[in-house]
């Protein structure tokens, strides 16, 4: 592998981890598999546990949003922190020990017996996945040579696709047939399997040189994360993002993270090097990754209802048609290297975040009658938009570390992958909570006050008041699924709109295609006739 003239040569591996590394991606995918598996069966099987005891445990939509975000929270506060002390004890001991915790948490939270004991069993199975997570992206990159790194890592995101396409079906499947706890039980075999693999395959390895430890930064980020992801939540969970409890831990976050930035550019030990973000192709790589989670992350939560309540389709069925999300990512995830070398990551990730543009808007035309041939274009052309901007933009933000530090550019990675998810659950189901309310509570006047409140907080909550009226609940049927359809309609255009501020920051701040690559391409170029 050839180098800049003056640069150091990034050594070679060893010949035993560079023989087996394809069986090493294998077991990183099936950890990966692990949290996304984990993720997308939750998507698919939120209206089941909406339900009241037997057949659920009857959350209402708050306390599904607590579910899924509670994960999210603990997840994304320690990512940073995870992927440092990978880096300095060793990434194959982190990704050991947040399998094992993960586990624990998938069995625990099979037999939660309220929506509390869910969200608590949720928050640990997240600190389990914050230590999962980036060291498998830091292990692919000291198990690659550089000019393999971008297809293993195409690989890794389609690794995505893989777990969207089996969550939904396997969450149908297992909904079909038995009790809504076996959406987690049905991870501890995979984990079992894994633990077993790695211990096996997956060679360990660290920062030779790691430095002093920055104990005052990682506290800074722990708390600053913390702080701001949970500001962020309690306003979806309001809808309503001015209210105190929402602006004081949004602002105390911000604050303190400020804090951790002006810490690290004065520390001689920083927990990372704060320079990268100088580099607008850096910055640049980052923020599509969170935009482009924002917009995705958001709509997904909600195409289950639509999907399920809206259309009248099983648990099974729903995640059926969801393919076309992971189909999509299996195809072009692992090819947008292609793509890349042929017209440069600013034109493919600008038309990645166009494509996703247009599917998120696409959303904002679907009806309760719109065909299904319709619905699986749609979340095709989402999906392979989506695979053609995560794919480069990771490639970007890994390889402009040092392999020393790949878990701290994993970590960076997915902690505003993480952000810019739970952001967009807040932010866009606040807005569909409260349009939806203001399009239902006319017709939910004959209620009393309180049944009225609770009825109108979500279209499960008010078909759940329609089942509990007997005949008298049916004129309420209809009108639930009409405000949702327009809820979600003005929902989808918000997505869309901040895709499309992602393609305007990928195109002005990504760089363009190499212009040596462009001579090559030149004179390797027949002349034509004319030319002759």
């Amino acid at each position: 592998m050839s180098t800049p003239s003056g640069a150091a040569a990034t050594p070679r591996l060893p010949e035993a981890v560079h023989r087996r590394r394809w069986a090493i991606l294998t077991v990183l995918m099936l950890s990966l598999l692990m949290t996304v598996l984990d993720n997308s069966i939750l998507s698919v099987a939120v209206k089941t546990i909406a339900t009241p005891a037997p057949h659920g445990i009857g959350a209402t939509q708050s306390e599904l949003e607590w579910a899924i975000n509670a994960y999210t929270l603990i997840f994304a506060a320690l990512l940073f922190t995870a992927g440092l002390l990978g880096d300095r004890i060793g990434r194959k001991k982190v990704l050991l020990f947040g399998t094992l915790v993960f586990g624990v948490g998938s069995a625990l939270a099979a037999f939660s017996t309220s929506p509390g004991e869910l969200i608590a069993y949720r928050t640990l199975m997240g600190f389990g996945s914050a230590f999962v997570m980036p060291a498998t992206l830091a292990v692919l990159m000291n198990v690659f040579e550089r000019e393999e790194q971008p297809k293993a890592i195409g690989i890794w995101t389609g690794g995505v696709g893989v777990g969207v396409a089996i969550g939904p079906i396997t969450g149908g499947l297992l909904l079909e047939h038995f009790w809504w706890g076996s959406i987690f039980l049905v991870n501890v075999p995979v984990v079992i399997v894994t633990l077993i693999a790695m211990v096996i395959l997956v060679p360990d390895s660290r920062d030779p040189k790691p430095g002093r430890l920055d104990p005052v930064g990682v506290l800074l980020s722990v708390v600053g994360l913390l702080l701001l992801v949970y500001g962020i939540i309690r306003g979806g969970e309001l809808a309503d993002f001015t209210a105190a409890s929402v602006l004081l831990p949004m602002a105390g976050g911000l604050a303190v993270l400020v804090g951790f930035v002006l810490h690290e550019k004065r520390s001689d030990h920083p927990a990372i090097d704060i320079s990268y973000f100088k580099e607008p192709a850096f910055s640049a790589a980052v923020a599509a990754i969170a935009l482009v989670f924002f917009a995705v992350t958001g709509v997904t939560f909600f195409s289950a209802f639509y999907l399920q309540s809206a259309r009248g389709y099983s648990p099974l069925e729903a995640g059926l048609l969801i393919m076309p999300l992971a189909v999509a990512q299996m195809v072009f995830a692992p090819r947008a290297r292609n793509f890349v070398d042929r017209f440069g990551v600013r034109a493919v990730c600008t038309a990645g975040m166009l494509l996703t543009t247009g599917g998120l808007a696409a959303f904002a035309l679907f009806d309760a009658s719109t065909p299904l041939w319709v619905i699986e274009v749609v979340f095709f052309v989402q999906a392979a938009g989506m695979a053609n901007i995560t794919t480069p933009a990771t490639v970007a933000v890994m390889q402009a570390l040092p392999r020393e530090k790949a878990g701290s550019g994993s970590a960076v990675s997915n902690t505003f992958r993480q952000v810019g998810g739970a952001l967009g659950v807040a932010v866009l189901g606040s807005l569909l909570s409260t349009r939806y309310r203001r399009e239902i509570e006319g017709y939910l006047e004959g209620l009393p006050g309180t049944a009225r409140e609770t009825a109108g907080e979500s279209i499960e909550a008010t078909l759940a008041a329609a089942e509990r009226l007997g005949p008298a609940g049916r004129a309420l049927v209809g009108p639930a699924r009409e405000a949702f359809l327009d809820a979600m309609q003005l929902t989808a255009l918000g997505a869309a709109a901040v895709a499309l501020l992602g393609a305007v920051v990928v195109a002005l701040f990504l760089p363009g295609r190499p212009k040596q690559d462009r001579k090559v391409e030149d004179s390797e170029r027949v002349p034509s006739s004319a030319e002759r």
